[in-house]
């Protein structure tokens, strides 16, 4: 056989190459199991009742229709070198990917359908088979899943070797609508406040959920809005960000400090009690996550007991002030304007520095997972301490310390009952805590903190003294739980052990890791997605629905994070260059060397 000049030097890529099926039929089965495992923790079931698009879409089938479209983006291959090819291998990748996903779930259906699975799995019932099979039969809503899991993954296939506005807009639609579903109870608030109830009317139905009409406008507005983006990438703003002048960086640093003072001060006179409640909750948890920011962001000392400081705080606060305490002194409140509330304040502080110090102290010559493991031990020996019937006629043991009596501000009374009064309380903490944090990253305890953090014996090697740097990091940090928990008693008013679990630690350290540690924004921004959103340990969240999954849901979130954006949502700039100065030079490289091609074939 013999062949042409013209076929000898054609490209070897012209050729179609075939789908690459092993990864399609991984993908597609990876979603199938995935949409089974959250209908069978009964995430659709609690969540159906939230509505997204009134009557069409609820959150529990959303919970399961994103699956299809993500995993189809991922099974498609997209080829630079063959656009034309690759368009249709990803194509057909997405569809199939998706049309097994959906063939995977309706075999799912069809076998809780036959079987009585209860008594394994309690979520696998009659209700259940009702909801997925949509009242139409086993045999209608098996073909349904199928074509619909097949378009949706043929969408996430298109969307991969769509242009990259294209991309933006439909994905700046689809966050929009289910942000502004999900944000009905602030919304509707912030009209009421304002006089305004009929735009609410207007954007959601009766029964919850936008209107048909109102969520056609969002997607439209907000599509257009991701169209006048420059659908720069993650990567490309970030090495802007990094790069941004100092003055320019200063000044909108400026400005939006003063947009979140007046947002602070003018937003909760509008809200509704629910929602100041909300705020209040996540204000506690800003004030104990920037503490623990100072330990493990800046110093890099893995405290998984910082519960403690937080438990000491509440009860001093609540062994002081509570008329049922043996240490009761007639008069003594946390009145801010008085001698008796310095007093008190003092003595939280003072304890707050004790139990820091005893705790760093031990934990001076220890590094890594031994430290982590000795500050859970101390947080669960407090915990037992304030348990255990030996030291009950001091701290109430499992019955705890009740009428802790609200705090004041001379004649003016801060009821724990008065959600707006006590979120403007908090708010005051938390302000004075973010600017001594912000004071403490610019000096020079503040550099001994990063050197400490980037290498320990580097650090001791140049003059710093890492045990003075330690205790002041576990000190510092320990007087921001201490006051945190001195508000949290007058708030709720009763002081028991079963507030103090490890869990808080653990939740407040998730808080840190996914704001971005190091970064004072944030823990801000941490606080407000893992509590705001989702709730604490005992907590509402503003989705309330989510109660029973909040912890697979962190679980989920920290792998992802670590996986995808290591820095966090709203990164330090020192940490943000640590984790991607491999990654930026590259993209520099490969920008320099893009822009050199171009020049050159020009």
């Amino acid at each position: 056989m013999t062949h042409t000049l013209e076929q000898i030097d054609a490209p070897a890529s012209s050729t179609p190459s075939p789908v690459d099926w092993s990864k399609v039929q991984k993908w597609g089965v990876l979603g199938g199991l995935t949409m089974s495992f959250i209908a069978a923790i009964g995430m659709v079931t609690a969540l159906d009742q939230r509505l997204i698009i009134s009557p069409w879409l609820s959150l529990g089938f959303l919970t399961l229709l994103w699956i299809p479209v993500v995993f189809g983006i991922i099974a498609a291959t997209e080829d630079a070198e063959t656009p034309g090819v690759a368009g249709d291998r990803d194509v057909i990748s997405g569809l199939v990917t998706g049309l097994l996903s959906g063939l995977f779930f309706a075999f799912f259906i069809v076998i809780i359908d036959a079987f009585d699975l209860t008594d394994i799995f309690r979520n696998l019932g009659p209700k259940l088979v009702e909801l997925l099979t949509f009242g139409r039969g086993v045999g209608v809503a098996a073909a349904l899943w199928i074509i619909s899991c097949g378009l949706l993954g043929l969408l996430g296939g298109t969307l991969k070797i769509a242009p990259r506005m294209a991309r933006s807009m439909i994905g700046a639609a689809a966050m929009s609508v289910v942000g502004v579903a999900l944000l009905e109870i602030i919304v509707t608030d912030i009209t009421q406040g304002l006089r305004i109830e009929f735009v609410a009317d207007w954007i959601y139905a009766l029964n919850g959920g936008l209107t048909p009409a109102s969520a056609l406008v969002i997607a439209a507005g907000s599509a257009l809005f991701g169209l006048r983006s420059d659908g720069s990438t993650l990567a490309e703003r970030r090495l802007e960000r990094m790069n941004l002048d100092p003055e320019v960086r200063f000044r909108k640093n400026v400005v939006a400090a003063v947009l979140t003072i007046l947002a602070v001060i003018f937003l909760p006179m509008i809200l509704g009690g629910l929602t100041n409640d909300l705020l209040a909750n996540v204000g506690l948890f800003i004030l104990m996550g920037l503490g623990l920011n100072i330990v493990v962001g800046s110093a890099g000392l893995l405290d998984l007991g910082y519960v403690a400081f937080f438990a000491v705080g509440a009860y001093t606060t609540a062994v002081l002030t509570s008329p049922l305490s043996p240490f009761y002194t007639p008069g003594w409140t946390l009145n801010f304007l008085s001698l008796e509330g310095a007093a008190v304040i003092t003595i939280v502080l003072i304890m707050a520095v004790i139990a820091g110090v005893l705790v760093g102290t031990p934990v001076i010559r220890l590094r890594g997972d031994y430290l982590a493991i000795v500050t859970l031990g101390f947080g669960e020996i407090v915990r037992i301490l304030f348990l255990s019937d030996w030291l009950a006629p001091y701290f109430g043991g499992a019955q705890g310390i009740t009428n802790v009596p609200s705090a004041g501000l001379g004649p003016v009374e801060i009821r724990g009952t008065s959600s707006q009064a006590m979120f403007y309380l908090i708010a005051a903490f938390v302000g004075a805590a973010i600017y001594v944090a912000w004071r403490l990253q610019a000096s020079r305890t503040g550099r001994a903190w990063t050197a400490l953090r980037e290498d320990e014996d580097a650090a001791e090697a140049m003059g710093i003294n890492t045990t003075a740097a330690k205790l002041t990091a576990f000190v510092i940090g320990a007087i921001f739980a201490g006051f945190a928990g001195m508000i949290f008693a007058v708030k709720v008013g009763s002081i028991f052990p079963s507030s103090f679990k490890l869990l808080l630690s653990i939740i407040i350290l998730v808080i840190v890791i996914v704001g971005g540690m190091g970064s004072i924004p944030g823990v801000i921004i941490g606080a407000v997605v893992l509590i705001g959103i989702l709730g604490g340990p005992t907590q509402q969240g503003l989705l309330q629905e989510f109660g029973q999954f909040k912890l697979l849901i962190y679980g989920a979130l920290l792998v992802v994070m670590m996986l995808k954006r290591p820095e966090g949502l709203w990164p330090n700039v020192r940490r943000q260059r640590e984790l991607h100065q491999d990654e930026m030079s590259q993209d520099a490289w490969l920008m320099e060397e893009s822009s050199q091609d171009k020049d050159g074939d020009s």
